[in-house]
């Protein structure tokens, strides 16, 4: 084969034309460093090892990119980087953060249950639930949670006292709302009765 053409693309991308016909967009950068050009001939395996690392380069790129935009897991990484690139590119993007240490699920995990414990207050369940969804290793997150989780029934009460201070619990429907809403976040039944006795003996 003959490479008839070779047209700039956006994003550092290079259309490739084969025997006077499009063929595919390749990274420009993979592209010039293996010296093809415009009349140039390419064989078979040669075009194969030319697309694989391209999808491997823009999966880099792409991961980057993400990265930038936020902490991510190697599991969402995956999950966005695999339809574009394929299992191998993504694999090897993730690989190549790991070594860089640009992604750390441990450390991720650790961030990410801090928050969802004591910035919105979920219970060891709830948080658990969140973490497995994010593609944390279950081991992993049971060995952070035993170290960051508080007293479910002291949590319970710590947001009685600031996230539902203004509910009249008093009233019957509202305090049903507040325990309706302290299950969404996990929390056990018990517990949650063990609080409201704790914080309202009157009630």
């Amino acid at each position: 084969m003959i490479i008839t053409a070779l047209e700039e693309r956006r994003k550092g991308l290079t259309a490739l034309y084969l025997d006077g016909e499009y063929a595919m967009c390749v990274d420009t950068m993979t592209l010039l460093a293996t010296g093809k050009k415009t009349g140039s001939s390419i064989t078979d395996e040669e075009l194969h090892t030319l697309l694989e690392q391209s999808d491997c380069n823009r999966a880099k790129e792409k991961a980057l990119y993400l990265m930038e935009y936020r902490s991510r897991t190697k599991k969402e990484l995956s999950d966005k980087l695999c339809p574009l690139y394929g299992e191998r590119a993504a694999a090897s993007a993730i690989s190549r953060l790991e070594e860089l240490g640009l992604l750390n699920d441990e450390a991720y995990a650790r961030e990410y249950a801090e928050a969802l414990l004591h910035r919105k207050g979920f219970s060891r369940q709830r948080a658990m639930l969140e973490l497995l969804k994010k593609g944390i290793d279950r081991e992993l997150c049971e060995d952070i949670l035993n170290e960051l989780e508080p007293d479910p029934v002291e949590q319970i009460g710590h947001l009685l006292a600031t996230k539902f201070a203004r509910r009249n619990l008093s009233d019957d429907k509202e305090r049903a709302r507040v325990v309706n809403s302290l299950k969404a976040m996990g929390y056990r039944w018990s517990d949650i009765q063990e609080a409201f006795s704790a914080c309202f003996s009157d009630l």
